[in-house]
């Protein structure tokens, strides 16, 4: 049995943390002994991925102070594990080298975003630079986020996989009427409204101001913003009467009682939202930012708009909400999109037959 150790900053609400709970999902049982590590905390999905038989150990109860320092050395050093694979920046950082130094022989970062934290400072491009020298190989989640790697940082293309974030397209499907009409009366929403979704961590990289500018522009649909995070007491204030906040839910029940998928992000790697979103057959407006770009490039199953440019989002916005049986033809090319494309059976597969080439020449 190959015993693999997964180290995430958190197990609270994100796409890398959806992404790691897919791969875990569709791991084979057989080969591969999981263990689950979060930085701090326990968070959200911590339950989720116990379910799916994975032990989930919390290296330290807060951020502060960071008894990860001493409690990964000591796990590393116990269990002997054959990989360590790595998620977001301060376990690439910090727990990566940490497992080096404890002589961990496969070590593998999933880079899940080229943002602007990352190169906006010298040091932190310098940090991150130093630490994917350590890792044996890297899995980038969109063209953008290789090129950032291999341009900025240098890093060998033969050391990084191309591996966009996937979905379970049988979870995440067309609902029928009955799961829409129970959806919209959980989420407290009238049966005739049309309705907007948007998904994520409430966050300044989500640029929710803007989502909330175009619930003002469509006082007839209804917007609903499904998700927690430290900029949502702000946006309750400047929120229009047409926006409803469901806080921390299920994306097939919202997704299930949306008409359209709205993401108004100034950057991304590949959001599972908007994948989920279109294996749902809702067809998205996003910010033609990073992996969303690289999805929808040639128009098939999503609109894209500038990040930032409110007028254009309007447009797009507006096109649908007027427009059912387009909505209809561009969520069915969204769900085939999916279903060829972005499975995280085909992932989880790609992630493990990398495992077996990087032990096999370790």
């Amino acid at each position: 049995m190959i015993k693999v150790l997964h180290v995430i900053d958190s197990l609270d609400l994100g796409g890398a943390q959806t992404a790691l709970l897919n791969l875990a999902r569709f791991r084979d049982r057989t080969r591969f002994e999981w263990t689950v590590a979060p930085m701090h905390g326990r968070g959200v999905f911590a339950g989720a991925l116990a379910k799916e038989g994975v032990e989930v150990v919390s290296l330290s109860a807060a951020k502060w102070p960071p008894a990860y320092a001493i409690s990964l050395p000591r796990l590393l050093r116990r269990e002997r594990f054959d990989v360590a694979h790595f998620h977001l920046f301060g376990a690439n950082w910090i727990a990566k080298p940490l497992a080096a130094w404890c002589g961990v022989r496969v070590r593998v970062n999933h880079d899940q975003c080229n943002d602007r934290f990352r190169t906006d400072r010298a040091w932190r491009l310098a940090v991150d630079r130093a630490t994917n020298r350590l890792s044996s190989h890297i899995f980038a989640v969109s063209a953008s986020t290789r090129d950032c790697l291999t341009g900025r940082e240098k890093i060998p293309p033969e050391k990084i996989t191309l591996l966009p974030n996937a979905v379970d397209t049988e979870r995440f499907r067309l609902p029928d009427q009955s799961e829409r009409s129970a959806a919209r009366d959980e989420l407290g929403l009238p049966s005739g409204t049309t309705v907007v979704a948007g998904l994520g961590r409430l966050h300044p990289q989500k640029n929710w101001p803007l989502f909330l500018r175009l619930a003002g522009r469509f006082p007839a649909a209804t917007f609903v913003i499904a998700g927690t995070g430290p900029e949502e007491d702000r946006l309750r204030a400047s929120a229009p009467g047409n926006v409803r906040f469901a806080g921390f839910r299920d994306a097939r029940t919202v997704l299930a009682a949306a008409d359209v998928f709205l993401l108004t992000s100034d950057y991304e790697g590949t959001p599972m939202t908007l994948l989920e979103a279109m294996a749902c057959g809702v067809p998205p407006v996003v910010s033609a930012v990073d992996g969303c770009a690289e999805i929808l490039a040639d128009g098939a199953g999503g609109l894209t708009a500038p990040p930032g440019d409110e007028g254009a989002f309007a447009a797009q916005l507006g096109g649908l909400l007027g427009d059912p049986g387009r909505r209809a033809r561009l969520g069915a090319a969204a769900r085939e999109r999916v279903r060829q494309s972005y499975d995280a059976r085909v992932q989880a597969r790609v992630v493990e037959e990398t495992y077996d080439r990087l032990l096999s020449g370790a």
